[in-house]
């Protein structure tokens, strides 16, 4: 009882003690002139909504990569050799997007916090390419695959896809970044990527030509390429475009995985 009788008194004190303390802080505030009162206030305001705002931007921040290309290129054995180290024996086709939010293979090791990836690989035959305009405003980075051992048959038809993505309004407008990715690389007879760059600029610049002549209605949603009166090179974009080497057959992705963390940290 004597036990409770000293919690009972110590409970008193403290509240006596916060009814002081309010009151105190109330006679303090009256002092404060009515003008300099309504400038804290809102400063006070402004503050809070300038934190939440950059809070809400950062989790809002994408961490979606999109790996496309024709088929063929290799795009589902990059898919799984992100996720797992594993190439599935180089035989993997796709006719439906693979998607996974996964933390890279080469980082699950690292100690810390390390951010997922959310990776869609979209299907390159042209009857699902559709599909690409869903993801391609979620996009942080785009991951273009071009096959480096069968370049010069497809360069036609790649540099097509390429130009209609390049030319995207979501593409164009949010800046996204765009990896060229050269893969299968590992091949004795496989192009270099400056001899890959080179000719899809060349191709780049005559379906620019090409398109030119196509009424405004029909090209709504696109923007122009390059810069008029000048030869194209991915430099004239307005998002950043590089070009990198890969082998998803043997793993060596090093490239890749640089450029997804850059745009998606950790």
């Amino acid at each position: 009882m004597e036990g409770m009788e000293q919690w009972k008194v110590h409970v008193e004190n403290w509240t006596s003690q916060l009814r002081e303390l309010l009151h105190q802080s109330l006679q303090n505030v009256h002092q404060i002139p009515p003008a300099q009162l309504y400038a804290a206030i809102v400063v006070l305001s402004l503050t809070t909504l300038f934190l939440l705002s950059i809070r809400l931007f950062r989790r809002k921040k994408s961490n979606t990569i999109v790996l496309t290309g024709l088929g063929g290129s290799g795009k589902t054995v990059l898919f799984y050799q992100l996720q797992d180290g594993s190439s599935h024996q180089g035989t993997v086709t796709s006719m439906e997007p693979n998607e996974g939010t996964f933390i890279l293979h080469s980082e699950i090791s690292k100690k810390g916090k390390i951010r997922p990836v959310h990776v869609i690989d979209v299907p390159g035959h042209s009857r699902l390419r559709p599909k690409l305009d869903e993801v391609l405003p979620l996009a942080a980075g785009i991951v273009f695959v071009v096959d480096a051992l069968d370049f010069l048959p497809n360069c036609r038809t790649a540099s097509e896809y390429l130009y209609d993505i390049l030319t995207n309004a979501s593409v164009v407008k949010k800046k996204i970044p765009f990896l060229v990715l050269c893969n299968k690389t590992d091949k004795v007879t496989a192009h270099t990527k400056e001899f890959i760059r080179k000719q899809l600029e060349k191709e780049l610049d005559k379906l620019r030509a090409s398109r030119s002549a196509i009424s405004a209605a029909d090209i709504a949603n696109d923007f122009t390429l390059g810069i008029p009166g000048e030869a194209f090179a991915f430099s004239q974009c307005q998002n950043r475009v590089t070009v990198a080497e890969a082998s998803g057959l043997t793993g060596e992705i090093a490239q890749v995985e640089e450029f997804i963390r850059e745009h998606v940290k950790p």
